[in-house]
């Protein structure tokens, strides 16, 4: 994937990314807009939102630092269009924001996902990509539903 496909997120995107979160059932897409606030007011320091566009917004990625930490961000949102899993999107994203933070000189990106059996084929996913698995938190977002956390060093 050409990373001329990759670039910051527009207001016009919105909708499009409301159903991208909708139908990888992510969260409630109507918390997008409290969500972009900050990026939209200029915060683009700590809300970074990217799309993957060629023709269409069929992937996008949300990430920020952690706080009290020195050089580690989180990906707390990346979705494709189900039409278009496989097609390298989902890695295009995560290899330009890996590659923007170490350019920036940042440590290490962490991502998160569930540990239930529907989510297995994003930890394959985050395995493929070089992510290591650092933690499972038990129960943690229902009972049952672990969270777990993937880890890769960018130096």
């Amino acid at each position: 994937m050409m990373n001329n496909s990759i670039r910051p997120l527009v207001r016009g995107d919105l909708e499009r990314v409301g159903y991208l979160v909708d139908i990888n059932d992510m969260f409630p897409s109507e918390m997008l807009a409290d969500m972009t606030a900050p990026f939209f007011a200029g915060d683009t320091a700590t809300h970074r939102w990217l799309v993957f566009n060629q023709n269409n917004v069929d992937g996008v990625a949300y990430y920020v630092p952690e706080q009290l930490t020195d050089g580690t961000w989180n990906v707390l949102l990346i979705a494709v269009d189900p039409k278009k899993h496989g097609e390298g999107i989902g890695s295009a994203l995560m290899g330009f924001i890996e590659a923007e933070l170490a350019k920036d000189g940042q440590r290490i990106l962490l991502v998160e996902t569930s540990g239930t059996s529907r989510f297995e084929r994003t930890r394959s996913f985050y395995e493929m990509l070089g992510y290591e698995r650092e933690a499972r938190i038990r129960d943690y977002y229902s009972a049952g539903v672990d969270k777990v956390i993937f880890r890769k060093s960018l130096a």
